[in-house]
C-alpha cells in the first residue's frame, strides 16, 4: 500500500472531487443532456448542477447499499449517457462497488464473454438489456442483484427509482484505498482479445491531477465529450459537462449539425472528438462556412490524427483555439500531448516524410522510455533496456496514473509489465522513438510491425509515403505469410471511388512513390479497398488484422515473392 503523504494521502475516493466541486460552484451546470425538442424542432435540455447531481448520487449511494450493491462488488452498467448514467457512476464510487463497464459496440457475444469473465454481483442496466437476460443466462449465473433503470417489465429486482429514497440524505463515500479497485474497464479488443484494466481510486486520482495540470480550466469552462467515459472526468474537474445527441458506439456516422448545435447552444469550451468525427464535422464545417466561436480547445484521441484532419477542423476554430492530440491508452492516459500549432507548423513535414506521427512530450514529465522490440515478458526492469534517442522501440510509461494489472489475467500482465521494484512499466504496445527535443514519434503498434526475410516494416511511417498522394484517404501496411518471412502489401482506400482504369493508374504512381523512398522499396503490392474496418470505440484506428486476412486472399506469397511483379487488387 501507499504511504500517505498530504499530495497521496492512502484514502482517496474518486467521488470526493465531485464533492469538492458541489462545495465551490453549487449552482454552477454539472451535467446538460438532451431530453427531446420542441414543436419548432429547438432542442430541449435537463441539467443539474454540481450540487444536485452530488445529492441524487447520495441518494441512489443509500439506496444501493441498502439493495446490498457496497464496497467491492462488481457491478455490471450497461445505461446510456445521460444525466442518470452520471448519477449511477458517481453513487456506484461513493459507496465503493466497481462498475464494469464494456463497449456495447463489440458486439453482444463479446460483451457478454467480458462481464462473465468479472463474475459479476450486481446488474444494473436499462429495460432493454434486462429483457436481454433470459436469452443470455449463463452469462450472468453469479449475479444476485438486479436494479432497472426505468420501468421494470416481468423480471424481479430494485427499481432505480425505488432506490433513490424519499429525501436527501448526505451520503460520506467510503474511505477506499489509493490501490482498493475503483473499476474494471476492457480495452477494445481491436489488436487482440478485449482485456479488462483494473483501475484503483488511486488510478483515476492521478488522472484526473494529471488532466487538471495540462489543462488550465477557467471556472465558466463547458464540455462536449462525444465519448462517454471521457465526459466522467469533467464534472469530477468542476468543468459543465454536455451530452452530445449522437450515438457513441458510431461516431464516425455522426450528424454534423447535431454536434454543431449542441457547441452553439451551450457555448462549449472544450470538446473532446474522436479524428474520425473531427474529420466528418470538419468537412460540414467548412462546405458550410461555419465558425464554432466558444470552443478554447479540441482534444482528439483513439487513433493517430491526420494533419490534414486537424487543419480541416481547425478553420472552424477563433484565432487562439488549439487541437490537442494526447497520447495514451485504456491502461495508461493521458501519456504525451502536442498541439495543432506545432503539429501543422513543423511536425507534419516530417510525418510525409516517414518519421511517423509526433504525439508530443511526456506530460508533467511522467516517464517514459524506449525499449527494444520484443514479444516476450520481461522479468525485471534494467535501465540498459532504454534504447538510444532516435532508435525505434517499444514505448513503456511509469507513474501513478498507470493500471497496475489486468483482471485475472497473468498471461497479460506478464506481456504487458515490467516489475520495477515496489513500481513496474508499463508496456503500451506501440512502438515509437523520442527525438532530441524529447517528443515520442509514434510508429504503429507492435503487433502490426511487418518482419520480412530482408528488414522491419512499421506502419505509420511506410503508409505516410502512400498518404501523400493527392486520391489517397489513407493506407494500411499489412503482413502476408510467416512471421519473419512476411510479404508486404499495402491497403489503399481512396477519397472517391474510382473506375479500374483509373485505379490501375494509381497504383502505378503509388508503386512509383514507394520505389522512390528507402523504407518502401521492398513494397511491391497495392490492394484497394472501398472502406477499411475500424475499431468500434472510436471508428478510426484501422483494423489491419482483418485487412490481412482479406489481403491474403487475394495475394499469395512464394519463397521468390521478392522476384514477382506487383499483383493487381
Amino acid at each position: 500500500m501507499s504511504d500517505s503523504t498530504e499530495d497521496h494521502p492512502i484514502h482517496v475516493n474518486v467521488a470526493s472531487h465531485l464533492k469538492r466541486a458541489a462545495q465551490s460552484r453549487p449552482f454552477k451546470r454539472a451535467v446538460v443532456c438532451p431530453s427531446g425538442r420542441d414543436r419548432h424542432g429547438r432542442v430541449i435540455y435537463a441539467h443539474l448542477t454540481f450540487q444536485q447531481l452530488d445529492r441524487e448520487s447520495d441518494r441512489l449511494a443509500h439506496g444501493l447499499q441498502c439493495a446490498g450493491i457496497g464496497r467491492g462488488v462488481r457491478t455490471v452498467l450497461m445505461v446510456r449517457p445521460g444525466i442518470e448514467f452520471f448519477e449511477l457512476i458517481f453513487a456506484i464510487f461513493k459507496v465503493g462497488a466497481v462498475p464494469v463497464v464494456v463497449d456495447p459496440g463489440m458486439g453482444i457475444r463479446r460483451m457478454l464473454t467480458c462481464f462473465r469473465s468479472t463474475r459479476p454481483q450486481a446488474f444494473v442496466g436499462v429495460p432493454l438489456a434486462h429483457a436481454a437476460r433470459p436469452l443470455f443466462s449463463k452469462y450472468f449465473k453469479t449475479v444476485k442483484i438486479w436494479v432497472t433503470v426505468g420501468r421494470r417489465w416481468f423480471w424481479r429486482g430494485h427499481n432505480l427509482k425505488q432506490l433513490r429514497g424519499a429525501a436527501w440524505k448526505p451520503f460520506e463515500p467510503e474511505q477506499t484505498t489509493r490501490d482498493e479497485t475503483a473499476a474494471i474497464l476492457f480495452t477494445t479488443g481491436s489488436t487482440g482479445p478485449a482485456k479488462g484494466a483494473v483501475y484503483t481510486h488511486g488510478n483515476f486520482d492521478a488522472q484526473l491531477r494529471q488532466i487538471a495540470a495540462h489543462i488550465d480550466f477557467e471556472p465558466d469552462e463547458v464540455d462536449l465529450s462525444t465519448f462517454p467515459l471521457f465526459a466522467l472526468f469533467y464534472p469530477a474537474l468542476g468543468v459543465t459537462a454536455v451530452v452530445p445527441d449522437m450515438d457513441p458506439t458510431r461516431p464516425g456516422r455522426v450528424n454534423p449539425e447535431r454536434i454543431i448545435e449542441a457547441v452553439v447552444n451551450q457555448g462549449v469550451t472544450n470538446m473532446f472528438a474522436s479524428p474520425a468525427l473531427l474529420e466528418r464535422v470538419g468537412s460540414y464545417g467548412r462546405s458550410h462556412g461555419i465558425m464554432l466561436a466558444s470552443l478554447k480547445r479540441v482534444i482528439s484521441a483513439g487513433a493517430p490524427v491526420q494533419a490534414r484532419t486537424i487543419e480541416l477542423f481547425a478553420a472552424m476554430l477563433p484565432e487562439g483555439a488549439d487541437i490537442h492530440t494526447p497520447y495514451g491508452a485504456t491502461e495508461a492516459v493521458p501519456v504525451a500531448s502536442i498541439c495543432s500549432s506545432e503539429i501543422l507548423a513543423e511536425t507534419r513535414h516530417l510525418t510525409d516524410k516517414g518519421y511517423g506521427i509526433c504525439v508530443g512530450r511526456p506530460i508533467n514529465h511522467i516517464p517514459v522510455r524506449i525499449i527494444a522490440i520484443s514479444d516476450d515478458p520481461i522479468r525485471r526492469w534494467q535501465e540498459e533496456l532504454a534504447l538510444p534517442q532516435g532508435e525505434i522501440g517499444e514505448i513503456v510509461v511509469k507513474g501513478d496514473l498507470v493500471s497496475r494489472r489486468y483482471f485475472e489475467n497473468p498471461l497479460a500482465d506478464s506481456l504487458t509489465k515490467i516489475p520495477d521494484g515496489n513500481a513496474f512499466w508499463h508496456r503500451m504496445g506501440d512502438l515509437g522513438w523520442m527525438d532530441k527535443k524529447g517528443r515520442i514519434w509514434f510508429c504503429g503498434r507492435k503487433s502490426h510491425r511487418v518482419v520480412t526475410s530482408r528488414e522491419t516494416l512499421y506502419t505509420i511511417p511506410c503508409e505516410a509515403i502512400f498518404n501523400t498522394h493527392p486520391l489517397v484517404r489513407r493506407s494500411a501496411l499489412v503482413g502476408i505469410g510467416t512471421a519473419s518471412h512476411q510479404l508486404p502489401v499495402v491497403c489503399i482506400e481512396l477519397k472517391k471511388p474510382n473506375g479500374r482504369a483509373k485505379r490501375k493508374a494509381v497504383r502505378a504512381e503509388l508503386l512509383e512513390l514507394a520505389a522512390r523512398n528507402e523504407m518502401t522499396q521492398e513494397i511491391r503490392h497495392i490492394l484497394f479497398h472501398d472502406s477499411f474496418p475500424v475499431d468500434i470505440r472510436h471508428n478510426a484506428k484501422i483494423f489491419r488484422e482483418r485487412l490481412a486476412v482479406w489481403a491474403a486472399r487475394r495475394v499469395k506469397p512464394t519463397p521468390l515473392h521478392e522476384r514477382r511483379r506487383p499483383e493487381a487488387g
